[in-house]
């Protein structure tokens, strides 16, 4: 299949793509977890990756379908971190103040991954270099772009779109778009 140009399925909130440079990048993992983590570039790219299938939705009603993702499983990163018995929810930051949020227990499939490749190419800065999450099943706007922090909590905080009246759950099958 084409793919076609998608880099603005959820466009910088600042207006801007973020310059990020891999030199002083750094993933931190932290909150209520017993160890947090500071991952820098060389340390993330020395986890082992996993390759995954599956189709790309934007809530405006298009979507990319066979996307290729390479990358790190959520659930590796959470069996580094430990989150602690009341930890059930978890909010992504990103390098241009992008939030959004999930219960932790939707990230734990064998296809949630923060990826790093896309159709066997490293990200575009557009489609989030270095690092995107990629939950599938879920809105675009729920994978976030340019991660630079994994904040696991025992209380929901909503992200960015969800504060402003998308679904927070963005269920695709469901089309569960907007908060009721």
């Amino acid at each position: 299949m084409q793919i076609m140009r998608w880099g603005t399925d959820h466009p910088s909130i600042t207006g801007t793509i973020p310059d990020i440079n891999l030199k002083s990048w750094g993933l931190v993992v932290d909150g209520e977890v017993e160890r947090p983590l500071k991952l820098m570039w060389t340390d993330f790219a020395r986890i082992s990756t996993v390759n995954s299938v599956s189709d790309f939705h934007c809530v405006e009603g298009w979507s990319v379908l066979d996307c290729r993702w390479e990358g790190v499983l959520f659930s590796n990163i959470t069996s580094q971190a430990k989150p602690k018995k009341g930890a059930k929810y978890v909010l992504f930051e990103c390098a241009d103040g992008y939030t959004t949020s999930f219960a932790q227990d939707e990230l734990m499939g064998d296809n949630v991954l923060l990826a790093t490749k896309l159709n066997g190419k490293i990200l575009e800065k557009g489609l989030g270099f270095p690092l995107r999450l990629v939950v599938p099943g879920k809105y675009a706007y729920k994978s976030a772009l340019w991660l630079t922090r994994i904040h696991f909590s025992s209380k929901n905080k909503l992200g960015y779109w969800e504060e402003r009246g998308y679904s927070n759950t963005a269920d695709v099958w469901k089309n569960d778009r907007f908060s009721k």
